[in-house]
């Protein structure tokens, strides 16, 4: 007898799929992933914090803070000192000095405003002016590199600043300084 060598349907189905190529999952390619989407996020991510950012670029001014009560007096100021003050008031700038109150227009020793205001704004040229006049009234002032300032409470910020850069540098001569340390005193 003899058998007949053919398939039966089945076995020729169970035939196709064993020997049929199979598709392979991601999981089993060999561990790679898709990190696409994940740098997409990243991306977005670091343009967000970049355009959010605020950038600012700040400027120092070395200042000394004022004190609360005297200590004495300082060892680094000489006999004769010139000890400039420049009081910011409304109407302009008043002015002290080692002589006292200095007179309207720079001229000497005197009460008042020295430097009233120009047209509603405060006159920095003139304070300039007043404060290289006064350094070069005495040889014992030219070493003389601190000035003080007082402000009224509604005094902005740019206009002491505005004045601490006004007697900085001679506007006449850019090569003189004038004063380079400036210290806060506190209006009684």
């Amino acid at each position: 007898m003899e058998q007949s060598t053919s398939l039966s349907a089945a076995q020729r189905a169970k035939i196709r799929r064993l020997v049929a190529p199979r598709e392979i999952s991601p999981d089993e390619e060999g561990g790679e992933l898709n990190i696409i989407p994940f740098l997409d996020i990243i991306t977005n991510i670091l343009i967000f914090v970049l355009a959010t950012i605020a950038v600012t670029f700040t400027a120092t001014i070395n200042t000394t803070p004022p004190s609360s009560g005297g200590k004495g007096v300082r060892k680094d100021i000489q006999s004769m000192a010139l000890n400039l003050t420049i009081l910011i008031v409304n109407d302009g700038f008043s002015i002290k000095a080692a002589g006292g109150n200095v007179a309207p227009g720079c001229t000497g020793p005197g009460v008042g405003i020295a430097i009233p205001k120009r047209g509603g704004q405060y006159d920095y040229e003139a304070l300039n002016a007043c404060g290289s006049k006064l350094k070069s009234a005495s040889p014992d002032f030219a070493d003389e590199n601190q000035f003080y300032v007082t402000a009224n409470p509604g005094t902005d910020y740019q206009t002491i600043v505005s004045v601490i850069d006004a007697l900085r540098v001679d506007m006449r001569d850019k090569s003189k300084t004038l004063f380079t340390d400036v210290a806060f005193k506190v209006p009684l």
